[in-house]
């Protein structure tokens, strides 16, 4: 195993050049997907990849309001970086902030009438773009595969950083 290498300290193997090439093609292959997704997301809608996200949590449940400490968990935001993006859509009418009728201590974040006009508007094109870029591109194996990898490396993640 030449190409394998060893770290002296703690015995831990470093990836391989080829562990490395398929490391950096997807990395490189996933923002540029991102990235293309992104654009074409914006250029068809006017709404950023974080406004869809939002709005996409907002019209998944009941009543199409959360909390905004549930809404930063279901999105995977911290809380101000949440806050400042939720008082630019605030100002474009895309949501509205209501104080929560069982708890005065939070508000609740509600998808507003233009919030929901722009979401289902958008949604069309953003899937239409999902499928040219990248279901069109995988054989159906490979879409499964890609799924089946994605969960794996969340579920890894997840356990590492509560670990």
């Amino acid at each position: 195993m030449a190409d394998e290498v060893r770290t002296p300290r703690r015995g831990r193997r470093l990836p391989t050049r080829d562990e490395l090439r398929s490391w950096r093609a997807f990395l490189e292959a996933t923002e540029a997907l991102n990235a293309e997704i992104s654009a074409r997301l914006q250029r068809d809608s006017g709404l950023s990849p974080g406004d869809y996200k939002v709005l996409l949590a907002l019209t998944e449940t009941e009543g199409e309001r959360m909390r905004s400490s549930e809404l930063a968990e279901a999105i995977g935001w911290e809380r101000s970086r949440l806050s400042h993006h939720l008082g630019r859509m605030e100002r474009r009418g895309l949501i509205r902030r209501e104080e929560c009728a069982l708890d005065n201590r939070g508000a609740e974040i509600v998808l507003a009438k233009e919030g929901a006009t722009a979401f289902h508007g958008a949604t069309v094109p953003h899937l239409t773009a999902v499928r040219a870029l990248f279901i069109d591109a995988l054989t159906p194996e490979q879409v499964r595969a890609a799924g089946e990898i994605a969960r794996a490396l969340r579920a890894h993640v997840d356990a590492a950083h509560t670990s």
